[in-house]
């Protein structure tokens, strides 16, 4: 518990040649307060002082104070406000029982919990007391208690909280008649009240209900609490007296009070009466002369030289009186300094107002030219794209048209060879048949062969082999978004990096890059995107975010040119990119065998370049190499070879079926040959029989053009069949298919051989 404690110092009196050297000079006081007499009435110009009436109101009932008293806090209630919260202890028990028990009665509706607490009868000398919670509240919202009323008479004990500070003071016998009457403060109100009755009057002559939506009557009374004028009407339906308005205080209009003067060319303010001089609480006759400056009072001659004053420091009244006129004003003059500065700064916000309004109209138009210049350099770019897919569509349709020609042309000559022969067919001559069967024989075989699968296959598809990728820019411009603060102070996004080229290369169909960043500045760097085109001039596409600054792109295409650029980015945002290196991958393929991706049965030897199997069935397995573009050639040698298996050697997709003959699903495309003949195979189907096979020490070469989309085979360096398959189109990679009997060895990295037949 906090207590508070207040120590009056006495003393003797002082000599009279002591009072006369502390006497200030009132000369000085006068023209200092003459000094800050201008700045004050400016300010009270610029703000107006009708806003003093709260310095007015009881913070009990919430009206203009009617006799206040003056609580040695220096706060002011009205004294029928100071009966009410008054608070009444029996003799003989503890002050704080009372209390107590009005705040556990009030436990729920206690708003006070944070208040220092003192015991009543701690401090009685100073007048201080402890905080007493209250039950009931007025008008403005100060909880207090009613005055008990007691069947029995004894003697009672009577304290008083102050309802701003919520401090207490003990009250003697004689109750609130022991609190000094504040009569400056009732002069003020007084006053008050006669200048807005008179601005009123002036204003209007009658004053009119507020509440009347249309030709407002004459008031018939005022709320002091709500300051609204109301007609009997509208004060029965808004303002009745019941509920938590009961106990606001109606009174008549200013214009209708008695005694005031009635409107006309003398009504003016009414005279100011002379009010009476204050009088000594305790002698009443004695009227105040001196001031305690211990107790801070003013007192009487009899209270100065045999009431409890008389040890204390006391100054006349008259001298006291225009020192503390002095101090007030020089504390005005400093107020007042201080409502000029608020006043000067209010006409900057003021002006800001209107800096604020064109920096948004100027800040609009700038967003609106960047988002226009985004939307242009879209349109341009989806220009480019329409293009590209212009170009496309132009191209299948020349394809599907050419090869509609020239299916109609062999369909037309076949139909007609077909029909001569059944002419000849009907022919009963033996002699004459024979004449010309061998070669109608040769005509029909050579036309069946014109038939065979590869020609019955469209070059081109339906489907457009195109992607646009546009997750990585939509989800930049979802996350398009303002940096705080202007772009030249505090932390700003990273600089460029620096590609270190000592560092970057490109081998087989990879490249490594490394970068570092010079300086860092502002935010700390959060990681790199690393950029890479399609190594044919196109778009860009990330291909890696982190916190590295080295790294190794696999899978790229052979042969081809890679534009390469780096950024990094920071809390604040992403920086700019670092300038873009080429980089160019192998112009020949190197690699081995797979054995991630082999089946169980593989046996892989050589660092991966030697295959063999542990199954009498055919197994298959894959190249570490992917094509989609360029011109490749790799060749198998046959390093064993015994009772006459057929191996297959071909192409295929990632995701083949490895435990059977490759070419028998549809995601393989094979030749398998023996000691004798070959055979192409897709899907199962075998075509383009050849004679001519394999021994130990031959090798079998596959020419993958996916520039023309075919695949050939060679055998012992010469060209085996005519082509095998054609509009291929995707990604590949190496294949063998074998079972125990064979063992062959890859190898790679060779020259392309020209194809020879068609």
């Amino acid at each position: 518990m906090m207590v508070s404690h207040f120590t009056f110092k006495t003393s003797t009196h002082p000599s009279r040649s002591d009072r006369c050297k502390t006497r200030p000079s009132l000369g000085a006081c006068a023209r200092r307060a003459c000094q800050g007499a201008v700045c004050r009435r400016s300010v009270l110009k610029a703000f107006g002082a009708g806003r003093m009436e709260e310095e007015l109101k009881c913070p009990v009932c919430g009206s203009l104070f009617k006799e206040p008293l003056l609580l040695p806090c220096s706060h002011n209630v009205c004294l029928v406000c100071a009966r009410s919260i008054s608070v009444h202890t029996p003799d003989g028990e503890p002050a704080g029982a009372v209390q107590q028990s009005r705040a556990s009665a009030a436990s729920s509706d206690y708003d006070y919990l944070d208040v220092d607490k003192m015991s009543l009868y701690s401090e009685t000398d100073s007048g201080y007391g402890s905080y007493t919670p209250c039950q009931l509240k007025s008008p403005n919202g100060v909880r207090v208690f009613p005055a008990p009323q007691h069947p029995h008479h004894q003697q009672r004990l009577c304290s008083l909280t102050c309802p701003l500070c919520h401090r207490s003071v003990s009250l003697d016998e004689r109750g609130l008649r022991g609190l000094p009457r504040n009569r400056l403060l009732e002069a003020i109100v007084a006053r008050y009240r006669q200048n807005r009755a008179a601005t009123a009057s002036a204003a209007s002559g009658a004053a009119k209900c507020q509440l009347c939506d249309r030709n407002p009557v004459d008031a018939a009374v005022m709320c002091e609490q709500c300051d609204v004028f109301y007609c009997n009407a509208c004060q029965q339906r808004c303002h009745p007296s019941r509920g938590p308005l009961a106990k606001h205080r109606l009174v008549p209009p200013p214009q209708q009070r008695p005694g005031q003067a009635a409107s006309g060319a003398g009504a003016g303010q009414p005279p100011a009466t002379a009010r009476k001089p204050a009088t000594c609480v305790e002698h009443e006759a004695e009227n105040f002369v001196m001031y305690c400056c211990n107790c801070r009072a003013p007192v009487c001659a009899k209270c100065a030289e045999e009431g409890r004053h008389a040890k204390h420091d006391v100054k006349p009244i008259a001298l006291m009186w225009k020192q503390h006129k002095c101090q007030l004003s020089q504390a005005l003059n400093g107020v007042s300094d201080k409502a000029k500065d608020a006043k000067e700064f209010l006409v900057q916000l003021k002006n800001m107002l209107q800096q604020i309004q064109e920096n948004g109209v100027e800040f609009e138009a700038c967003l609106v030219a960047q988002c226009d210049s985004l939307i242009e350099a879209l349109t341009r770019q989806k220009a480019k794209l329409l293009t590209k897919v212009t170009k496309e569509k132009e191209y299948k349709l020349k394809m599907a048209r050419d090869q509609i020609t020239h299916c109609t042309m062999k369909l037309r000559q076949t139909t007609g060879m077909m029909e001569y022969c059944l002419e000849v067919l009907k022919e009963n001559d033996p002699s004459g048949f024979l004449q010309i069967s061998d070669a109608l024989i040769k005509r029909v075989a050579s036309s069946q062969d014109q038939w065979v699968k590869g020609n019955l296959e469209a070059k081109v598809g339906p489907d457009f082999q195109l992607t646009l990728n546009t997750d990585a820019l939509l989800q930049s411009i979802l996350q398009l978004d303002f940096c705080q603060g202007k772009a030249e102070s505090g932390p700003s996004v990273p600089a460029a990096p620096l590609l270190q080229l000592e560092k970057c290369c490109s081998g087989n169909n990879s490249a490594t890059l490394a970068w570092r960043v010079a300086v860092p500045q502002g935010a700390p760097i959060e990681g790199y995107i690393l950029e890479l085109d399609d190594g044919n001039g196109g778009q860009y596409r990330e291909v890696y975010v982190g916190k590295e600054t080295v790294c190794t792109v696999d899978g790229l295409h052979f042969n081809s040119s890679y534009n390469t650029r780096v950024k990094a980015y920071n809390a604040v945002g992403v920086g700019p990119y670092s300038k873009t290196v080429v980089l160019k991958t192998s112009d020949v393929a190197c690699f081995a065998f797979d054995p991630t991706s082999a089946h169980r049965d593989i046996v892989l030897s050589n660092e991966n370049q030697t295959v063999s199997c542990n199954s009498y069935d055919d197994r298959v397995v894959l190249g570490t190499a992917a094509f989609s573009k360029g011109t490749h050639y790799w060749e198998v040698r046959i390093d064993r070879y015994d009772n006459h298996p057929d191996p297959a050697f071909g192409i295929a997709r990632i995701n083949t079926v490895k435990d059977m003959m490759l070419g028998k699903d549809d995601k393989a495309w094979a030749m398998y040959v023996d000691n004798n003949r070959s055979w192409f195979m897709h899907n199962n189907s075998h075509t383009n029989r050849a004679e001519g096979g394999i021994t130990k020490g031959a090798t079998v070469g596959i020419l993958l053009d996916l520039t023309k989309r075919t695949l050939t085979f060679f055998i012992n360096k010469e060209q085996h069949g005519p082509t095998a398959f054609e509009n291929l189109d995707g990604v590949f990679v190496p294949a063998v298919s074998l079972n125990r009997n064979v063992q062959v060895t890859l190898v790679t990295g060779l020259e392309v051989p020209r194809v020879l037949k068609q």
